[in-house]
């Protein structure tokens, strides 16, 4: 091609500033879509009940007040549910994350008869909708005598398909070599895992710890099955109480659902470093 038709096919310099300024405005437009229902939630919560009410609610608060968070604290178990919750995410994190390492590890860099088969069959499991398995679940829960239990809603799932397909999908990338070297020097199977392959897998882990707290945390149907006194329920249950009320108090809901994004923003800034690490290196293999 002669260098005069390799100028003709070569993008100007105009049309490329016009690509970039439409991709900054769909980008734009975009992070606008996203954050405008966190800055109602926020207006909404620190505006006073008769402005909530209003025929036309502006857009900015015209008076600022925390009256809403105060009476969620006064007139609701406010913090016996935040306490459930966090009781019942932090828990859940520690029992799944850890079950899903030695799970997807298991898968990743042993080898036994069948191992292929059960892999599919957990991914399998990934298709099925809770839905599916909501009355069979509860009867098993309910013949363990966990029924209205914090153990009823962490236990059944205390390992999640996709967080071993993860966790498998990352401990292949682990050179086998590495863990050979370390059998050779005596070292024991727990040994090699605690001390080799855990250091390597902290993208891995970072991810799993984010997903499962953000899963637990804002888990509804199931909670809502289970729990049925008020004193055990779960911040997305208190919500929901607020919500059905005759009289809604949305000033109320909007406060008591901006604190509840609190804690999966401040474990989202802790391990957000490893976060996208560790879904780039999932998808290597």
């Amino acid at each position: 091609m002669s260098g005069a038709a390799l100028e003709a096919a070569a993008p100007r310099p105009g049309h490329r500033r016009t690509g970039t300024v439409l991709i900054w405005i769909a980008l734009a437009l975009g992070a606008v879509a996203m954050v405008f229902p966190l800055y109602w939630m926020l207006a909404t919560a620190i505006r006073p009940r008769s402005e909530v009410f209003q025929p036309v609610v502006s857009l900015i608060p015209q008076v600022l007040t925390l009256e809403n968070f105060r009476n969620i604290w006064e007139r609701h178990p406010f913090l016996t549910w935040t306490l459930n919750s966090t009781f019942i995410a932090v828990v859940a994190v520690a029992i799944t994350v850890s079950a899903n390492l030695l799970c997807g590890y298991v898968f990743a860099k042993f080898r036994f008869p069948g191992r292929d088969i059960l892999f599919f069959a957990i991914l399998g499991a990934l298709m099925i909708p809770i839905q599916v398995i909501l009355v069979p679940e509860f009867l098993v829960v309910s013949w363990l005598g966990l029924l209205n239990s914090p153990w009823g809603v962490i236990l059944p799932r205390a390992a999640e398909a996709f967080g071993v397909f993860m966790v498998r999908q990352f401990m292949v990338s682990i050179p086998d070599e590495l863990l050979e070297a370390a059998r050779l020097d005596g070292a024991g199977e727990m040994r090699i895992f605690l001390r080799i392959v855990l250091p390597l897998s902290k993208p891995i882990i970072a991810v799993l710890v984010i997903f499962t707290f953000m899963w637990r945390w804002n888990d509804f149907a199931w909670p809502l099955v289970v729990l049925t006194d008020q004193d055990l329920f779960t911040l997305p249950l208190g919500l929901n109480l607020l919500r059905g009320e005759a009289n809604p108090d949305w000033g109320g809901v909007m406060a008591l659902a901006l604190i509840s994004l609190l804690p999966m923003l401040l474990i989202f800034l802790i391990f957000q470093r490893y976060l996208v690490q560790g879904i780039a290196s999932t998808g290597l293999k």
